[in-house]
């Protein structure tokens, strides 16, 4: 995929990240300008702009959207809240399986962040288990803005049986999706270079899987900003208006 990053960089010691590259793995230096970019971005104004549970009611599809997915209280809509700015813009719960319909945010006419429905809730019905999983197919495959899937991992765990469906899902349906670990602040330096290695050398098989993978924390906003960098990249921005100059007049 033209987006992708090289492959095959690494970290100069397995158990060693720095603060300028812990944020991406393999680690990388950001551009400051782009890191900005983001930052002001996603300190304009996002506003809940619709809710779907069957395929008839998604909305019209006319910016382009980066989808949030993971295993239900995998930290999902804490990170949207820490990417936005806002406290209850996705509403946070300690009951797993809460979210039950496709989310929509609008990020000031630039962005459509989209909050699909946790997975991996053993304890919801068969039959909600299977109206989510046909809403969620049925999104990736005739969603024809959407631009990349967040694939959330609670770094504590890894990557579970729970999570294979959904990728096999994506690398079927040819949408690029990027691993994003969630509470890092709960490992030291050493685990989360370890899991982070672990989560690139199972992702290196799948097709649509982007290479990099990011280290956040919503609780201690760690990782924000580089997350925000690369979510910018997708976002319209309005065109400088061109200046047109009136010929001159030779005397």
């Amino acid at each position: 995929m033209d987006d992708h990053a090289p492959c095959g960089r690494r970290l100069t010691a397995p158990n060693v990240m720095t603060a300028a590259s812990a944020e991406i793995f393999p680690p990388r230096q950001i551009d400051p300008n782009i890191v900005e970019a983001g930052r002001r971005l996603f300190a304009r104004e996002a506003r809940f702009v619709a809710g779907a549970i069957q395929a008839s009611a998604l909305p019209r599809d006319n910016l382009p959207e980066i989808a949030f997915a993971g295993r239900s209280n995998v930290g999902k809509s804490s990170l949207l809240n820490a990417l936005t700015g806002r406290r209850a813009l996705a509403r946070t719960s300690n009951t797993p399986g809460r979210t039950r319909q496709i989310n929509f945010f609008d990020l000031d006419a630039r962005l459509i962040l989209v909050d699909l429905p946790g997975y991996g809730y053993a304890e919801a019905p068969k039959i909600e288990i299977k109206r989510w999983t046909d809403l969620l197919r049925r999104y990736l495959l005739i969603r024809a803005t959407l631009r990349r899937v967040c694939l959330l991992i609670d770094s504590r765990h890894g990557i579970k049986d729970a999570d294979y469906p959904l990728m096999l899902m994506l690398d079927e349906a040819g949408v690029s999706y990027q691993v994003v670990l969630t509470k890092t602040d709960k490992l030291g330096p050493s685990e989360l270079a370890l899991i982070a290695e672990r989560t690139r050398v199972q992702m290196a098989s799948h097709a649509a899987a982007h290479p990099e993978i990011h280290l956040t924390s919503a609780l201690e906003h760690q990782g924000i900003a580089a997350l925000r960098a690369m979510l910018a990249s997708f976002a319209v921005f309005p065109a400088l208006p061109s200046i047109v100059t009136a010929p001159v007049r030779s005397r």
